[in-house]
């Protein structure tokens, strides 16, 4: 298989910046979690609690030892800390790695040597005959999935072994299973994210055994109307679909079959290009897949599940490095700012509330994001809950250095605008190039620059690239022009405005000799009205890639131009101190309300889509 575009993501280091800061959060809360709470239902499947008592502070929800998918959290931990320690070796995040992952070879060796999972093997033989029991293949993927991480990112050559083991059973497992039959299973309960696990895994191994548990896990009941062109998707479980999918999508890169690209590529069709989406890029309501291009009726509390979210992004990668097309990562970015950045790990500041000064409000997991009038965010505890999206949020906000730049034999890909620093040889030069974004004067006192400079918040974007060749070679720098874009950007070199050249696949390319360089891209940003697909006579603001967020509590009809959004919309409350922010403000309305991101809210009740009420003029 021959991607366009290769990942460095793992020579990639995150600068001062949004996507760094929700790394931290992400690692500080990490830390917060004990090993012996993670472990705990693992321990009791193993008998190695023994006690009528559970313990204090044990977590509870989805994780509670009375849950069926119990013990599902300790993957996706294992996903989010191997990958943490990956990018900067965090000594404390490592040695907890290291033991969870040694206990589970104890539970492992307790179960009799290859079954690790905290849910009894019966569920699997319940599953098999039909039996109803939540999801036990998704628990177990989710504990593969965290070991073969720690493997890849982590270096544990002991998770290896441990996952080497429960191959052994799932190969057993399936050895009488027909395809019709897993068929069948698949449609009765949710199967994670298996098949790409198989994938991953035969990927490390190249043993025949785990290619025949890949080719296991095929789905063809969803695959194959797809290929036939059918909608199979509308009112069906959003997120039990992407990882199979996914699945289709591993299958493709390590086996070079042409079939499985068409299926993934058929899923996207059906999913994304022909189904439409809400403004924030997500496409469902209660879990399942909205009708296609009727997204109206399904505006509610229930819509954009964050597990949604990560996978999609997780499918829209994949689509990017085989094709090396911008339009995917235009859609990681939407969906990073107004789910991802939307949905976790916000923090208010102080002020924001009277309660306690002293504390910033914060928000851990909101499960949905909803986008009805009058809603708010319902945000997860840190141990009450742990709903799949806790799991989500965890691996999410532990892969921000992905996505961001590619490599080719040309030279570099920028797909992400966010501070970050890349390094990598070409044609046998080391290049480095660091990313930061200029705050635009947002020093409190800078007396070189005039009044007339700093009066109002810049209504572009500019990025500077330090760009540094030893020794100096030629090759391209490839930058993504985003979708959201007021007028085509500008790219400056030492200073002087540059000429460049836009490839097929939408990325703006700049070839030259490089040595040691300053790029600066000028991305004109627009304020701009995004209807809904089936009622043009409501819509959403977007300022850039973020979505704004009315802060009223009731659907409210505005008047004005949507061509001319200034008779709405001008900016409010533009700046604090050092800092531009991105508030907004109604005008010519009978009663005038601000917006502020749908990312930046936290505890506010707010709405997103308005009717419009055309006045021309």
């Amino acid at each position: 298989m021959n991607a366009k575009l290769q990942p460095l993501a793992g020579s990639v280091a995150l600068g001062e910046g949004e996507a760094r800061t929700r790394r931290d959060r992400n690692r500080a809360y990490l830390l917060r979690l004990e090993p012996r709470h993670l472990l705990f239902s693992h321990y009791l499947e193993a008998g190695i609690y023994r006690n009528i008592r559970i313990p204090e502070g044990a977590h509870e929800g989805w994780e509670s030892p009375v849950s069926e998918i119990r013990g599902t959290v300790v993957g996706h931990w294992l996903s989010a800390a191997s990958r943490l320690v990956e990018q900067d070796g965090d000594p404390q995040l490592k040695a907890r790695a290291d033991f969870v992952v040694s206990e589970l070879a104890r539970c492992q060796k307790e179960n009799g040597g290859e079954w690790l999972f905290p849910i009894p093997e019966k569920y699997l033989h319940w599953l098999k005959r039909f039996k109803h029991v939540w999801a036990p293949q998704y628990v177990c993927h989710k504990n593969l999935m965290g070991l073969l991480d720690m493997h890849v990112h982590g270096g544990s050559a002991q998770a290896l072994e441990l996952v080497l083991r429960c191959a052994d059973w799932f190969h057993r497992f399936t050895d009488d299973i027909t395809p019709e039959h897993m068929n069948r299973m698949m449609e009765f309960e949710e199967t994670g994210g298996m098949m790409e696990h198989w994938a991953n895994l035969y990927a490390v191994t190249r043993e025949a055994k785990h290619l025949e548990l890949m080719r296991r896990y095929e789905r063809t009941g969803l695959y194959d109307p797809l290929l036939r062109g059918e909608d199979a998707l509308t009112n069906m479980h959003a997120n039990t679909t992407i990882p199979e999918i996914q699945g289709a999508a591993r299958a493709y890169e390590v086996t070079g079959e042409e079939r499985y690209r068409r299926i993934v590529e058929a899923y996207w069709d059906c999913a994304v290009s022909r189904r439409g989406m809400f403004v924030t890029g997500g496409q469902t309501n209660g879990e399942i897949w909205t009708p296609m291009g009727r997204q109206s009726a399904r505006l509610g509390e229930l819509n954009q599940e964050h597990c949604t979210v990560y996978n999609l992004m997780r499918l829209a990668e994949y689509l990017l490095r085989w094709t090396g097309r911008a339009e995917y990562a235009d859609y990681w970015e939407r969906n990073l700012v107004n789910g991802i950045y939307a949905q976790g790990h916000w923090e208010g500041r102080s002020l924001d509330t009277v309660l306690d000064p002293l504390v910033a409000p914060t928000g851990l997991i909101s499960y949905f994001l909803p986008l009805a009038a009058g809603s708010q965010k319902k945000w997860g505890s840190e141990t009450r809950h742990f709903w799949c999206c806790h799991g989500t949020l965890m691996q999410a906000n532990a892969t921000h250095r992905e996505g961001i730049y590619y490599g080719d034999a040309d030279g570099v890909t920028v797909c992400q605008y966010i501070p970050s620093e890349v390094s990598t040889v070409i044609a046998g030069s080391r290049v480095t190039i660091t990313q930061r974004i200029d705050p635009r004067y947002g020093e409190q006192y800078r007396p070189t620059v005039t009044a007339r400079d700093v009066a109002g918040r810049p209504d572009d974007v500019q990025v500077v690239f330090m760009v540094k060749s030893d020794p100096p070679a030629e090759f391209t720098i490839r930058l993504r022009p985003p979708w959201w874009l007021r007028a085509p950007l500008r790219v400056e070199l030492g200073g002087t405005q540059v000429p460049y050249r836009t490839d097929n696949d939408g990325f703006v390319c700049l070839r030259r000799d490089w040595g040691t360089d300053e790029l600066r891209v000028i991305l004109p940003k627009r304020l701009v009205a995004v209807p809904l697909p089936d009622r043009p006579d409501t819509v959403a603001f977007m300022d850039g890639a973020a979505v704004l967020a009315g802060l009223v509590a009731e659907e409210r009809t505005l008047h004005g131009n949507p061509a001319d959004l200034s008779t709405m919309l001008v900016p409010d409350d533009e700046r604090e101190w050092r800092t531009w922010k991105n508030g907004w403000r109604t005008v010519n309305q009978p009663v005038n309300f601000r917006f502020k991101p749908l990312n930046e809210i936290g505890n506010e009740v707010y709405t997103v889509y308005f009717p419009v009420r055309k006045q021309h003029g």
